[in-house]
């Protein structure tokens, strides 16, 4: 039986810690297995508090140096000491050109992003990362659009981490504590989940790499710090993503192919 190797991955995420939450097991199994791996952030910028924390969470994942868009957080000024836009109120063409430019520098197999609903919350700097993300993975290999962003590239699989009705109610439980709406997709929309047991230890370091939000009441790494390990195991070891382009996903269920 022949097994290939887990193909170069990338996340395109709205904020530090995403990364780590919906995708940190794949970023450790494919890294692990000495796949290339990179996560591009949205939002908070390079003179913000929490890009030390992101770059400590990317080490331990073994995915690179962050990669940052430079966009403003919706809801947090704190995110963009120098004032700059709002990823939601930067002009729709900025922000997919920023993308592509870093798709067709690392040259990824297959892109992770959030899925259309905002993950959970429906955070708008979630959706709007989807929407960026969707719109950059056609036009990178079209080299008449944004011909000064590189040589052009073409991943062969897009992947939206997203969480299902029957599989979100042990973290919708615990987003509820402090009030937060918790929004799913329907349960044949998954295409894909990733047993990650084997990288849940490095998962959750990479988690807890993000001190601040570890240490706040609402944040979900805080939610998650304060339960039991073993409820917060059950929550962390499957990560779930609807496969956005044709191929393979129905013949390999369990984990992301190119």
């Amino acid at each position: 039986m022949t097994t290939t190797s887990p193909p170069s991955l990338m996340g395109v995420f709205a904020h530090p810690d995403d990364e780590s939450l919906l995708a940190g097991g794949v970023l450790a199994q494919h890294a692990a297995a000495g796949a290339r791996t990179a996560v591009v952030t949205a939002t908070w910028t390079a003179d913000s508090r929490r890009i030390p924390e992101l770059a400590d969470a990317l080490a331990v994942l073994g995915a690179g140096a962050p990669r940052l868009l430079g966009y403003a957080d919706a809801r947090n000024p704190a995110s963009a000491p120098g004032g700059a836009t709002r990823l939601v109120d930067a002009p729709l063409d900025e922000a997919v050109g920023r993308v592509v430019a870093t798709i067709r520098a690392f040259r990824p197999q297959v892109v992770v992003g959030h899925d259309c609903v905002g993950q959970l919350t429906g955070h708008p700097d979630h959706r709007r990362a989807h929407q960026i993300t969707l719109l950059a993975v056609e036009a990178a290999p079209v080299a008449a659009l944004y011909p000064d962003a590189g040589e052009p590239w073409q991943p062969t699989a897009l992947y939206a981490a997203t969480h299902s009705g029957h599989t979100v109610d042990p973290l919708g439980d615990v987003l509820r504590t402090v009030g937060k709406s918790v929004i799913a997709v329907p349960d044949s929309h998954v295409t894909t989940m990733v047993d990650v047991s084997p990288w849940a230890e490095v998962k959750w370091a990479a988690i807890c790499a993000h001190r601040g939000e570890v240490a706040a009441e609402r944040p979900l790494p805080g939610l998650l710090a304060r339960l039991p390990e073993a409820e917060r195991d059950r929550i962390i070891r499957y990560e779930h993503f609807t496969r956005l382009t044709p191929g393979p996903s129905p013949a390999t269920p369990g984990r992301l192919t190119a």
